[in-house]
Formats: C-alpha cells, sequence, structure tokens
C-alpha cells in the first residue's frame, strides 16, 4: 500500500469510528438511564395528556411508548416531558429530551436552522378555524375584521398571516404563549376565532362549556405533516425512531396487532415474519434485538389501533382516518418494507 494510500485508509478509519460513536449517543444514553424521555404536549386531548390518575394518553404518547418498548423492551419505561410550544425545540436541543412527539409540523427551516430531523409523518393535519356558531359565519373568506386568538412560536400563527394576506382580508391577531391561554381566551370572547390544526380544534371543542355552540369551519389553510423529531448528527438513533413509525404501519398492513401478535409468530409469510424477527437480524442493524418490532406491536399495537384508540373512533373525538389511513386504503401513511 502506498504512503498516501494509508493515509486515506486512516482517515477514513477515523472517520467511521467517529460516526459510529456519534451515531450510538442517544441509544446508549437511553439504555444507561434506563427510560425514554419524550417530549410531548402540556395536554392535547388524542395526542398527550395526563388523565385524572396522571398516567399519560393520546396518539403522541403512544409513539413515546413504541420506542421505549422498541429500545427497552419495556414500553412503560417513558419519562414524559410536557413542552410548550415555545420551548419544546430547546428541549431537544438541549438534550433534556431525546426525542420530541409532539404534534409538530415538519417544515424545511425546522428540518435544518433548528438541528432537527423530522423522522415521519404520523398524522397528516391541515389548518383550520373554530367560531362560534352565533356569530353566523359560514366560511373562512367571511372573516374581514375578525379578531383571531392565536399560540405564538408556531406555524399557526404564519399561516394565519398568510391566509388573510393572500385573500386580501383584514384581521386582529390576539397572541398567547400557551394553547390552553389560547383556548381560554376564546370562549371568554376575547375573539371571535380560534385557530389552531383541525385536529386540535376537534379534540378542544370538546373541552368547551357548550361543545354544539361552536362550529369548524370547511376551509383547511395548510398543509401540517405532524411527526416526531431527533436531533441531527446522530444517525442511528433517527433510523430507529423512524423505523419504530414504520413497522407501526407494516404491522397494520400486515394484519399483526395487539391481541393477534402471538399467533402471528407462527405464521408461514415471510413478511410477517421479518417483521416479528423471526427470519434475519434486522434490528442487528439499528443496535437493536431481533424482537424490536415484536415489543412494539405487543404492548403498543399497530398504527391503526394506536389511531382509533386516542382521535379515531374509538374515542370521543371521532377523526375519521382520511389521509391517516394506509396507502392501500386511500389514505397517505406508507412504509417501506422490513427486508
Amino acid at each position: 500500500m502506498k504512503p498516501a494510500t494509508k493515509l486515506l485508509a486512516a482517515a477514513a478509519a477515523v472517520l467511521v469510528g467517529t460516526a459510529g460513536a456519534a451515531s450510538a449517543q442517544t441509544l446508549d444514553k437511553v439504555k444507561k438511564q434506563g427510560n425514554l424521555s419524550c417530549g410531548v404536549n402540556v395536554g392535547l386531548a388524542g395526542f398527550s395528556a395526563p388523565d385524572d390518575k396522571g398516567n399519560w394518553t393520546g396518539l403522541d404518547a403512544d409513539y413515546c411508548r413504541a420506542v421505549a418498548a422498541a429500545v427497552l423492551g419495556d414500553a412503560t419505561k417513558v419519562r414524559f416531558v410536557p413542552t410548550t410550544a415555545k420551548e419544546r425545540f430547546t428541549a431537544l436541543q438541549s438534550g433534556e429530551i431525546d426525542v420530541l412527539i409532539r404534534n409538530t409540523t415538519w417544515t424545511l427551516g425546522r428540518d435544518s436552522s433548528l438541528g432537527l430531523s423530522f423522522v415521519g409523518t404520523n398524522y397528516y393535519d391541515g389548518q383550520g378555524m373554530m367560531v362560534k356558531k352565533s356569530l353566523g359565519v359560514k366560511s373562512a373568506t367571511e372573516l374581514s375584521g375578525a379578531t383571531v386568538c392565536v399560540q405564538t412560536g408556531t406555524t399557526t400563527e404564519l399561516n394565519l398571516a398568510d391566509y388573510f394576506r393572500v385573500n386580501k382580508l383584514d384581521y386582529k391577531p390576539v397572541v398567547f404563549e400557551k394553547a390552553d391561554e389560547t383556548l381560554t381566551a376564546y370562549q371568554a370572547g376575547r375573539c371571535d376565532v380560534y385557530t389552531t390544526d383541525a385536529s386540535g380544534l376537534y379534540a378542544q371543542r370538546l373541552q368547551l362549556q357548550n361543545p354544539d355552540e361552536h362550529i369548524v369551519l370547511p376551509e383547511i389553510i395548510s398543509k401540517e405533516p405532524l411527526g416526531p423529531s431527533v436531533r441531527q448528527g446522530d444517525s442511528q438513533w433517527f433510523t430507529i425512531v423512524r423505523w419504530v413509525h414504520f413497522a407501526l404501519l407494516n404491522a397494520e398492513e400486515a394484519g399483526i396487532t395487539k391481541a393477534n401478535v402471538d399467533q402471528m409468530l407462527n405464521s408461514t409469510n415471510p413478511d410477517i415474519r421479518r417483521i416479528l424477527g423471526k427470519e434475519g437480524e434486522f434490528g442487528k442493524g439499528i443496535g437493536l434485538g431481533s424482537d424490536w418490532a415484536y415489543q412494539i406491536i405487543k404492548q403498543v399495537g399497530n398504527y391503526g389501533e394506536i389511531f382509533d384508540k386516542n382521535v379515531g373512533a374509538g374515542s370521543r373525538i371521532n377523526i375519521a382516518r382520511g389521509q391517516n389511513n394506509l396507502w392501500s386504503k386511500g389514505g397517505l401513511q406508507y412504509a417501506p418494507p422490513i427486508r
């Protein structure tokens, strides 16, 4: 080997070693501390909110549990860290939390300049507007001159400005830092309109004193792909969290549920056997055991089960699957195969 070649080989070895150490950083941290620090909303019904016993419930909360099940083999090993819209990114950047799973919109700016990486979309959403029926408004195009309660530090604030500017409508924003403050102000009559993601509107409408007195207007004014994010520079952890999401989708598509997962271990279907770790060593490549996806499904369920229980037909919110259905059923949820 020539000297120059030796130098290049040595440099490559150093880079590979450094990359390997960096990529294992969060995984090692989580295993050492024995739990997953998961950043969630301070309280949004259907996504992440503590019940009357202090137990966290919701689609995002169950995603935290799914990651813990995959990494630690125990879905209960989660330390839920409630974060506001303003605090959430700092909490992830600083290392206070290991992953942010908090109804957060995937945008170019957040996926680059903030030092974060979004792993996928666990809920396809869009921004809507809610008004009191007594206002007599049937469409957002009738809101010229309205006062609008909106949460600061969110994509909601910018989308609102864009919508009114494009439609040449005047409005007055009434801005709050926290979601509960925003909703309280709307209910107290401090504004005509309350705007946030449509899923949030349906969830928070149930918290109002007389929900039937309020309507969600038909317009969806933005794209809001919500999903988990991790710190940049940790490729292994990024891959783990991303494939937790994909495993949930693949399990639903394959018909593997929390109730039948043990029976499915005896399946001869190669796709099912690979998902459940009965064929291949796919967990090894990301630093996990062969049964990582089995643990997710056994302890938490598949994507459809998580959706229905928290925000779908089995919940008070009762949101239709729509865009969040599997691709094979007309939705946008699609996962690469485990193979």
